[in-house]
């Protein structure tokens, strides 16, 4: 248990690693000019769209189990 234990916490302290300061010159930019914004808006928009449709489709299904248990 000990040896799971202290490989879980090497693991964790090698992960601070990679969480260094090392941003790229678009994200930089974007954020910038306030373009991120929009790529922001248009992510948020996209999963709204998504969703919405999820549920159409569920409620479509519900709606023809229970046409179908109806009938039997």
């Amino acid at each position: 248990m000990k040896k799971i234990l202290l490989t879980f916490l090497m693991l964790l302290s090698a992960f601070n690693l990679f969480a260094q300061n090392n941003e790229t010159e678009m994200a930089t930019l974007m954020r910038s000019n306030g373009k991120i914004y929009v790529v922001v808006a248009c992510v948020v928009i996209i999963l709204i769209g998504l969703l919405a449709y999820l549920f159409a489709i569920d409620k479509r299904l519900k709606m023809l189990e229970k046409k179908s248990s109806d009938k039997n």
